[in-house]
Parts: structure tokens; C-alpha cells; sequence
């Protein structure tokens, strides 16, 4: 029988990954959070590289109804600043591994049914988080929960172990005309 075949498919969790250079990572994967949520899932949502206040969508999941809002945790992982390799510091280093450790134990721990780690596949590229470490987390999550890590530059070892890996590419995007990022479209 082949390995890839699960007669339980609809209880088995799955790792996904949305990466690439195009827009709409982040917005697929926290359009899959309200599905799940929407169905009475728990979700966890670990925000990489983003701190601040300034985001549309945590505005939005702020005023979920009680019932849905319940089931909900968000962790900003990052300063209020876009992280790259030339100014990534030691704070910077030190809430992403927070942000690391409390996704990890959630996912050892069977803590969710779907946990989403928005821009983790930057801070793995970046080197603020070990690829090792998250491919060992992954490959040993519990069979039901679904994973989701979003963000450019995906990992080979990450695609890999995957079972799903979208690359979102630009055909033609209206920043290259000059149009700055806009509040409610781009965060």
C-alpha cells in the first residue's frame, strides 16, 4: 500500500506551506484560521517577524464573538519593524525564539487543531530560527493537527516533509508602479 495513501484522510492533519514572492501568504492562511475556526477548531496563530498593532486582521480577530474568539490565540513573535538581514539584532532573536518555543510546545504538547506560523519560513531563512529543530517538531507533531507555515523563501527541508507547498508568484503587482503598502488591502 502506498505510503502516501490514508484511509482517515479527513482526520489526518497536514503541513502546508505557502511561500514565494507574490502577495497573499499570510492572507491564505488566516482565511484557512476562520474556516477552521468556523467549524469549533482551536488555532493557534504565531505572527514571525511581525510585532505592532497596526494589522487589519488582528483588528478583525480581536472582535470575533465570544464563542469563536474562545478558541483563538495569537502570538506576535517579532518587533514592531520588518525584519531582513541587515538589521536583525539580538531582540530580534530573542522573541522569535519565544515565539519558536511557545509553537512548539503547543504542537508537541496536541494543544490545537491547527496552528499557522505566519513568517516562519522568513525566520528560518534568516537564521533566527533552526531549520533542524522545526523539521524534528514537525515530523513529530500528533497525527490530527494541521500546520501551516507561511513566507518567502521556504526551506528545501521544509518542502521536503511537506505535503502541500503553494508558491504564490507575481504576474503583475501595483507596487512595481509605485503604490505604497494600504491600510485594509496590505495590512
Amino acid at each position: 500500500m502506498s505510503e502516501l495513501f490514508n484511509p482517515n484522510w479527513a482526520e489526518h492533519g497536514y503541513i502546508q506551506v505557502y511561500t514565494g514572492n507574490g502577495k497573499g501568504k499570510t492572507t491564505a492562511s488566516l482565511g484557512l484560521a476562520m474556516r477552521a475556526l468556523g467549524r469549533n477548531w482551536k488555532v493557534l496563530i504565531v505572527m514571525f517577524t511581525k510585532g505592532g498593532h497596526d494589522y487589519g486582521e488582528l483588528n478583525s480577530f480581536c472582535n470575533l464573538s465570544p464563542k469563536i474568539a474562545r478558541n483563538l490565540t495569537i502570538k506576535q513573535a517579532g518587533l514592531d519593524r520588518i525584519v531582513y538581514a541587515a538589521n536583525k539584532n539580538p531582540d530580534d532573536v530573542k522573541v522569535i525564539q519565544e515565539g519558536w518555543q511557545l509553537a512548539k510546545k503547543a504542537i508537541q504538547n496536541d494543544e490545537y487543531n491547527l496552528i499557522i506560523l505566519d513568517e516562519a519560513n522568513i525566520a528560518i531563512d534568516l537564521g533566527l530560527i533552526d531549520v533542524d529543530d522545526v523539521v524534528d517538531t514537525l515530523q513529530a507533531k500528533p497525527e490530527e493537527m494541521e500546520i501551516v507555515l507561511t513566507g518567502r523563501n521556504a526551506h528545501p527541508k521544509i518542502i521536503q516533509i511537506a505535503h502541500l507547498v503553494s508558491k504564490i508568484e507575481p504576474v503583475k503587482h501595483y507596487w512595481d508602479t509605485g503604490v505604497i503598502a494600504r491600510k485594509g488591502i496590505e495590512y
